[in-house]
């Protein structure tokens, strides 16, 4: 098929990094402003970049099952492109209101409920080109699955938050659409939620979404029609309307409008129910657990620790660091990278952390 006209603004993009690097100015990197919320506040000092005009698909073949767009597309639009074709973007990140940009869906990484059965968006990413710190526009990995150059520079920019450079063109990979899909309801409590969790999934059963909240599982079903119908047969249930794994990918239950500030604790597989100081909702299984507490930030932080997670604070205030601290070594290692992509530290600044 025809791809569709890309709108090539790369030349602008380039210009402007490379003046910036002249004038020794921070860039804030923009594209819907969609995820502004997350991270530490933009340098004041810095000039804004901003990616929209830099958008369309500049090759795609659903055979291959690969497309490859710049980073100014939303994601909306590149969801109505592979849906036309009868394909998704399988880590299902979320799209906030339209605005979110293909650019900004990698670099905060945020995936939506499918993503341990299918993957992250880091899992997606193929290839990429990227403006460097050097003031350079670089092209990282292949536009087809089985090449395999260059992956880890791909997959580093995916959840980096702009700071180890500019991205401006993402190759993914996109899978096709489920043939089948069915959504049900079980009353049972947290514990019970995971223990058949863990029991449908040693069964192979097709669960592509499980989320548990005031005292309700939620679950999802996919893939062929056989082994839909028979996993609805095994578990029971009530049906649920499709429309709750948007709801929950947006962050726009009514669980997300209590006031308190916002945790996720993202854990390891099968870690038990806790005790968390505040109102929890489970999704990914029990992988992640979304947290509205005013607890202390070093209370939550310590105790996804000694699960053998961490916490991300969705709605940082004061002196609330939005990421989980890290250690010596990992900073080290942190802001190696950053010197070698950025050595001028002109992409989004003190985005993550300070010291980078």
């Amino acid at each position: 098929m025809s791809p569709t006209l890309p709108l090539d603004d790369s030349a602008r993009l380039l210009d402007e990094v490379q003046a910036a690097l002249a004038s020794q100015t921070p860039l804030k990197i923009r594209g819907g402003d969609s995820k502004a919320f997350l991270g530490r506040a933009a340098n004041p000092q810095a000039n804004e970049i901003d990616t929209r005009s830099h958008c369309g698909v500049v090759a795609y073949d659903p055979t291959e099952l690969v497309i490859t767009v710049r980073a100014g597309t939303t994601v909306s639009a590149l969801n109505q492109i592979l849906t036309e074709q009868g394909q998704v973007l399988a880590c299902e990140p979320p799209v906030f209101d339209g605005k979110a940009t293909v650019g900004g869906m990698v670099a905060s990484g945020l995936a939506g409920p499918r993503r341990p059965w299918a993957g992250s968006v880091r899992d997606f990413v193929l290839g990429c080109r990227i403006i460097t710190g050097h003031g350079k526009h670089l092209a990282f990995g292949g536009q087809v699955m089985k090449n395999v150059a260059g992956y880890d520079v791909s997959r580093l920019m995916a959840g980096s938050h702009g700071c180890l450079g500019l991205l401006t063109e993402l190759s993914l990979k996109v899978l096709p659409r489920p043939r089948a899909a069915q959504s049900l309801t079980l009353s049972v409590d947290a514990s019970s939620a995971l223990n058949s969790l863990t029991q449908w999934r040693r069964a192979a059963l097709p669960v592509t979404g499980a989320c548990h909240a005031d005292g309700v599982l939620h679950l999802r079903l996919e893939g062929g029609e056989g082994s839909v119908k028979a996993a609805v047969q095994t578990i029971g249930g009530d049906t649920l309307d499709a429309g709750f794994w948007d709801l929950l990918r947006e962050q726009q239950l009514p669980f997300f409008e209590d006031t308190l500030p916002l945790w996720r604790l993202s854990l390891p597989t099968n870690t038990p129910v806790q005790n968390l100081p505040g109102k929890a909702l489970l999704d990914w299984g029990g992988a992640q657990r979304w947290l509205k507490s005013d607890a202390p930030a070093e209370e939550i932080r310590a105790l996804a620790q000694s699960l053998g997670g961490h916490a991300t604070c969705f709605t940082p205030s004061g002196n609330v660091e939005p990421f989980q601290p890290l250690s010596a070594p990992m900073l080290r290692y942190q802001q190696q990278l950053k010197h070698a992509l950025d050595p001028q530290g002109i992409f989004n600044p003190g985005r993550m952390y300070a010291s980078l």
